[in-house]
């Protein structure tokens, strides 16, 4: 490391604006006493979860200029006339899958020298990955559908995440409301869907077998968890092979319907592989016994597991209705025969404190050590999209998505 190394905690400024930060006050004044010779400025921003006065008060330096810093941290994109030469950039890029709307910003990436680092990268050697939000965009994420269902049904007004100071005062609203016999869905087992069922588990929401869920009656709502083997099954009615679904998924087939008629609500979290077959097809939906009223889904794929998620939803318009029979997007509760969806793609940043707070820990605790020292395990090895002008060797695939051949 160097004797001395400037660290800038960037200003957000991709739209819809994100109020998280990488690292909160607190975690900025704790990297500079763990780590000797390293700065951190703030580069100010009047709209970030922290003010410029909280981080002003661990005597960190306000700025509106980071040329001088040697590693930039950020959140979502950063515009592409804002990008700075040969720095270091750890954000989410949004590149990895050939998103065609970033292709720009990694060609510029690529232009400029820039060191490329995307979070979503940063993994064990095994494949898990150190760093995510996933967790508060399935808390998020559950109480936007839950919040949905009773705005269509007029049932109960649940305070949004994002009128809350935190999720304590999230918690506390969720135990206010009663909720009718319904049946949730909850596909997934990751930190989102481990997100979503905290919050069940906090408004009181009993939770069942897959088994149960399908087979009996419930005087009170209650909600399964779904794995993959749960609702998918080998085309040539072979046993479910986890290993092989995930390495080839296009062999297997969705029993998703299965639930469909018995669901209410259904919130979505598991990784979806272009690959993999669709949860349900929007002929389906049509048919009399699908039931399914709300569809949170957290993952977010346009176009992808799930036919009603047309589109993205915004904090500030978090659902819109699908029209099956007409394949087509309506206002929000519009009709009850149409499905409520909610395709939030930033949802954490409706409780951008806590989930900033959450984030920042994992940043001191697993990544910064290994982009300021040595990174023995090849952490930001493993994350380095780009360097010196050049994809590096794990990401060389993204070359003829950089050059337009596709």
């Amino acid at each position: 490391m160097k004797e001395s190394i400037g660290i800038g905690i960037l200003r957000e400024g991709k739209i819809p604006i994100d109020l998280r930060v990488p690292l909160s006050p607190k975690q900025a004044k704790e990297l500079i006493d763990k780590f000797k010779g390293v700065q951190v400025f703030i580069q100010s921003s009047p709209i970030r979860c922290f003010s410029d006065k909280e981080y002003k008060e661990q005597g960190l330096p306000i700025v509106q200029d980071l040329h001088d810093c040697d590693i930039l941290l950020g959140i979502k994109e950063v515009p592409i006339p804002e990008l700075l030469e040969n720095k270091t950039y750890l954000f989410f890029s949004h590149t990895i899958k050939k998103q065609t709307y970033n292709r720009e910003l990694l060609r510029t990436i690529l232009n400029k020298k820039i060191r490329l680092i995307d979070y979503e990268c940063l993994t064990e050697e095994n494949g898990l990955r150190l760093i995510a939000f996933g967790r508060y965009a399935g808390i998020v994420g559950a109480i936007n559908g839950i919040w949905a269902y009773g705005q269509k049904n007029k049932l109960f007004k649940l305070k949004r995440a994002k009128d809350c100071f935190d999720l304590e005062e999230l918690k506390k609203e969720s135990k206010k409301i009663k909720l009718p016999p319904i049946k949730i869905a909850l596909t997934g087992g990751g930190r989102a869907a481990n997100g979503a069922m905290e919050i069940l588990n906090a408004m009181g929401i009993c939770k069942v077998s897959p088994k149960d869920y399908l087979t009996e009656s419930f005087a009170f709502p209650v909600y399964t968890q779904l794995r993959s083997s749960d609702y998918h099954k080998r085309k040539e009615g072979k046993e479910f092979s986890a290993q092989e679904f995930y390495q080839n998924p296009e062999r297997y087939l969705s029993t998703f319907t299965s639930y469909t008629s018995s669901t209410d609500i259904l919130i979505a979290t598991a990784f979806w592989h272009p690959e993999a077959p669709a949860l349900f097809s929007r002929e389906s939906m049509v048919e009399k016994n699908f039931k399914l009223s709300v569809i949170a889904d957290v993952t977010c794929d346009i176009n992808g597991s799930i036919p009603s998620t047309k589109k993205t939803s915004s904090i500030e318009d978090p659902v819109y209705d699908y029209d099956p029979v007409n394949n087509r997007i309506m206002p929000p509760f519009s009709n009850k025969d149409f499905v409520t969806t909610m395709a939030i793609d930033n949802l954490p940043t409706e409780l951008p404190r806590d989930a900033s707070i959450d984030f920042g820990n994992e940043m001191l605790l697993h990544i910064l050590p290994a982009l300021l020292g040595h990174d023995e395990e090849g952490i930001i090895q493993r994350a380095t999209i780009a360097e010196n002008g050049k994809l590096t060797s794990i990401f060389s695939y993204l070359q003829d998505f950089v050059e337009g051949k596709e």
